[in-house]
C-alpha cells in the first residue's frame, strides 16, 4: 500500500516543469560563470585558453585597471543618484497611496490616482526630449540632480500603484480604533500603515533602485562631463576604451553587479514576502 502511494506521488510530480527549471538555471549560470572566470584572466590567456576553463594563473590586473580608471567616482555617482531617487520617491509614493486609499470618496484624489495610472502608460523614451528641454531650462544639465529629478518622477506611478494595493488590504477597523484613541492621520500613517506595508516598501525600493542603478538613457542624454557619469555609462566608455581587452570590460561588469547581488542577499526575505503577500491575503 505504501509503495502504491509513493508511486502515485511520483507520477503527480511535474517532471517537465522541474527539467525546464534546471535547464533555465543552466542558461542563466553559464554566462555568469564565463563573466566571472574571464575577469580573472589576462588578455593573452583570454585568446589562447578555453573560454570556460578556469584561469591557469588568476590575476587581479583587470580589476586594478578598472579601479584606476575613475571607477570609484562612477560608483559614487550611481550611489548618490540611486539613493537620491529612492528615498524621496518611496516617501512621496507612500504618502500619496495612503491619501488615495484613506480619501477614497474624494474626486480630487481619484483624479490624482488616475494621473498616476496614466504615468504608467508613458515610457521614458517618449518623454526624453521634453525632459531634456526642462533640464536645460532649469540650468541643471550635466549634474547629478538632472538624473535624480526625472528618475523620481518615473518611479512614483508604479510605487503608488503597489503601495495603494497594500494599504487597501489593511483592515479599516484598525484605522478606526486608532482614530478613537485620538491618533491623527500622521500618527496612523507612521504607527499603522508603515509597519504593515514594510514588505511592499522594500519591494518597490529594490525594484526602482535596480531600474535607476541600471539606467543608461538619462545619463547618456543629460550628462556630458566624465565626472558625472554613472556606472552603466561608464561601462559603455570602458567598452570603447578597452574594446580588445575583454577581461577588463568583464571585470567592470562584475564590480557593477556586485552591489546588486549583495543587496538582494541582504533583503531577499523582505523582497519575497512583499512579492507574495498579495497572493497570501
Amino acid at each position: 500500500m505504501d509503495r502504491a502511494v509513493r508511486v502515485r506521488k511520483l507520477l503527480r510530480l511535474n517532471w517537465f516543469g522541474g527539467l525546464g527549471g534546471w535547464v533555465w538555471l543552466l542558461i542563466v549560470l553559464i554566462p555568469l560563470y564565463w563573466i566571472v572566470v574571464t575577469s580573472f584572466k589576462d588578455q593573452s590567456a583570454y585568446f589562447t585558453q578555453n573560454p570556460f576553463a578556469l584561469p591557469s594563473a588568476p590575476t587581479m590586473t583587470n580589476y586594478q585597471l578598472v579601479i584606476q580608471s575613475d571607477f570609484p567616482r562612477y560608483f559614487l555617482n550611481s550611489v548618490i543618484v540611486t539613493i537620491g531617487t529612492i528615498v524621496p520617491a518611496v516617501a512621496i509614493s507612500f504618502m500619496a497611496a495612503y491619501a488615495i486609499i484613506r480619501g477614497a470618496g474624494s474626486k480630487f484624489l481619484a483624479g490624482v490616482n488616475g494621473l498616476f495610472l496614466m504615468g504608467l502608460a508613458i515610457p521614458l523614451q517618449a518623454t526624453i526630449i521634453p525632459v531634456y528641454l526642462l533640464i536645460i531650462r532649469m540650468r541643471l544639465y550635466d549634474s547629478l540632480l538632472a538624473l535624480i529629478l526625472p528618475s523620481i518622477a518615473f518611479s512614483i506611478p508604479l510605487s503608488v500603484l503597489v503601495l495603494s494595493n497594500f494599504i487597501r488590504d489593511v483592515p479599516k477597523e484598525l484605522f478606526e480604533s486608532m482614530r478613537v484613541d485620538g491618533a491623527t492621520e500622521w500618527g496612523m500613517l507612521r504607527g499603522l500603515a508603515f509597519p504593515l506595508t514594510r514588505p511592499a516598501l522594500v519591494t518597490v525600493s529594490i525594484y526602482n533602485g535596480l531600474a535607476v542603478w541600471n539606467g543608461f538613457l538619462l545619463p547618456l542624454i543629460l550628462t556630458q562631463s566624465p565626472g558625472k557619469r554613472t556606472l552603466p555609462l561608464a561601462l559603455w566608455t570602458f567598452q570603447g576604451q578597452y574594446s580588445v581587452n575583454v577581461p577588463a570590460v568583464l571585470a567592470s561588469v562584475v564590480l557593477t553587479t556586485l552591489p546588486i547581488v549583495i543587496l538582494y542577499a541582504v533583503s531577499r526575505r523582505q523582497l519575497l514576502s512583499g512579492l507574495t503577500a498579495g497572493f497570501s491575503r
